[in-house]
């Protein structure tokens, strides 16, 4: 993913500086959602010369570009991935933060059914689910 993040930055005329060419990488090598903070941590730790401040302009620049999709969780950080990554749903725990990813055929259909139902076609949707683990026995 991040050589793809690095070419569609390029392919919309953005200036990728060679910090910014890291903080690209740096969000397409990334599994989970980091934050910005997470995201300054992985980055300097490349290049130690790169600010937390060039990384939230980098961020807002790919995000306004369409490359990176910011997601809240409802803990007061917004969080990112790569626009571009295959469909998925988002499960949270809220006593830990553990971000799960699924998909799931079912909810994919029923969210088809109902904007037909009310005579919409979906063209993108978002669906978090917030939970706590049920606890055993």
């Amino acid at each position: 993913m991040q050589d793809s993040i690095i070419s569609r930055c390029e392919a919309k005329g953005l200036r990728m500086t060679e910090q910014r060419r890291t903080i690209a990488r740096v969000i397409g090598e990334s599994a989970d959602h980091p934050d910005v903070e997470e995201l300054h941590a992985r980055a300097s730790a490349v290049d130690p010369r790169i600010s937390i401040a060039t990384v939230y302009r980098t961020v807002k620049l790919f995000e306004e570009a369409g490359i990176l999709e910011r997601l809240e969780f409802g803990d007061g950080r917004s969080r990112y991935e790569d626009a571009e990554r295959d469909h998925h749903d988002h499960l949270i725990d809220v006593t830990t933060g553990e971000v799960i990813e699924f998909v799931d055929p079912e909810i994919e259909a029923l969210q088809e059914k109902i904007a037909a139902r009310l005579g919409y076609r979906l063209v993108g949707h978002r669906f978090e689910l917030f939970g706590r683990p049920v606890r055993k026995g």
